[in-house]
């Protein structure tokens, strides 16, 4: 099937892009790139009851602007509902940017990230509103999701009332760098934490009289790490990674306030990922033993010890569609139509797919045109993005 049948305003699309990330939204605050959205969708013809915000922010647990922006367009022929997603927000990194086009990129001015993760996806959306209507293309019930804070831990997706997706049975999330690249599985992650209360002691005069917070942490990284439970993890019973993010003390300020005082308080969060739940689970508490452990290594004169008090919570599920169930093959043969070869991934990092997953609603992550994200040298490849309009064009119209 040739490109054309699947028909895209290249200029408006890329010029939408332009616009989208010049307009600043980091996670928590995208109530300016919700309403410019909202204003391109009515302007090309859909109507205001159509469009919609939820509640999700006020349960997410971090101040966040606004709910996540849902539009419902009725089929034009018969079919089960779709949903196209992509979330509103970007990494921090991306404030103040100041986007420009060189040749067929867009860029930032090498200060911040560009936020092509996920204005691409943005635009993608909003292109695909455009092309339907423009050229009166018949399509099954869409509705499409534009999540809030995904990158601060996919809360969006998370705190989202599944019956409001309509009843989609597929879905297909915008948030990659190829738009041939189907993202049809990714890994779960739990978060851990662990607060060390030791005991202060002049580290000159007296310090066997202390209980130093800052050394039964370090050994009990010492100890997750003998024990196989740190970075790329590999047992007879599953693999995953993991990582410590954070060793410091209260408030974000550093563990101690002196050299010359034994730390009494020490604080750690780290992550554990795995293609399964229970594994991911299990190397959280491969570390809680390792703080234990280090915990009876530590003590002062009297034989006392710290109090530690290890946690652990799911930050987001796991999931796997395998390469031969609906959405995937769906995805697949739009791929093809466009001429284009498609490959399966697995994700190593999570995914707004992961929760519209447990919601009930299969989902594939396509790309974009998005490359090095997250960093100063992030640049959107703009027949990539096309390529990614034309696909989400495909799978909306496709039989």
């Amino acid at each position: 099937m040739r490109a054309e049948a699947f028909p895209v305003d290249t200029a408006s699309a890329e010029d939408r892009l332009l616009r989208y990330v010049g307009i600043e939204g980091v996670t928590g605050e995208e109530a300016a790139i919700a309403e410019a959205i909202v204003a391109d969708l009515e302007a090309i013809g859909v109507p205001a009851d159509a469009i919609r915000y939820d509640d999700a922010n006020s349960r997410i647990p971090l101040p966040t602007q606004t709910g996540n922006l849902i539009v419902d367009l009725p089929g034009t022929k018969p079919g089960p509902r779709l949903l196209f997603s992509t979330h509103l927000d970007t990494v921090p990194l991306c404030a103040g940017v100041k986007p420009s086009r060189q040749g067929d990129r867009i860029v930032s001015d090498g200060t911040t990230a560009l936020g092509g993760d996920n204005r691409t996806g943005c635009a993608v959306l909003v292109t695909l509103v455009e092309s339907l209507l423009k050229n009166d293309l018949p399509h099954p019930p869409l509705t499409l999701l534009f999540t809030v804070r995904e990158e601060s831990g996919l809360h969006g997706a998370r705190e989202l009332n599944a019956a409001d997706l309509g009843g989609a049975v597929m879905g297909f999330n915008v948030d990659g760098k190829l738009a041939s690249e189907l993202i049809v599985g990714a890994v779960g992650q739990e978060n851990w934490e662990a607060e060390i209360v030791g005991k202060a002691a002049h580290a000159g005069v007296a310090p066997h009289k202390g209980i130093s917070a800052t050394l039964v942490g370090a050994i009990a990284l010492a100890e997750a790490a003998e024990a196989g439970w740190f970075g790329k993890v590999v047992k007879d019973n599953g693999h995953g990674t993991s990582n410590i993010g954070i060793f410091g003390g209260k408030n974000g300020k550093p563990a101690g306030d002196a050299t010359n005082v034994v730390t009494d308080y020490a604080y750690l969060r780290g992550e554990a990922r795995a293609p399964e739940a229970a594994f991911a689970a299990e190397i959280a508490e491969g570390y809680a033993s390792a703080f234990a452990r280090a915990r009876a290594k530590v003590t002062d004169d009297a034989g006392e010890t710290a109090r530690v008090d290890f946690s652990h919570v799911t930050a987001y599920p796991p999931f796997n569609l395998g390469e031969d169930g609906p959405v995937v093959a769906h995805a697949r043969a739009a791929v093809e139509a466009l001429g284009m070869t498609p490959t399966c991934l697995f994700s190593n990092g999570g995914l707004d797919a992961n929760w519209l997953v447990k919601h009930g609603v299969p989902a594939v992550t396509i790309g974009a045109g998005q490359y090095e994200i997250h960093t100063i040298h992030e640049y959107v490849d703009l027949p990539e993005y096309v390529k990614g309009c034309r696909l989400a064009v495909a799978l909306a119209t496709l039989a």
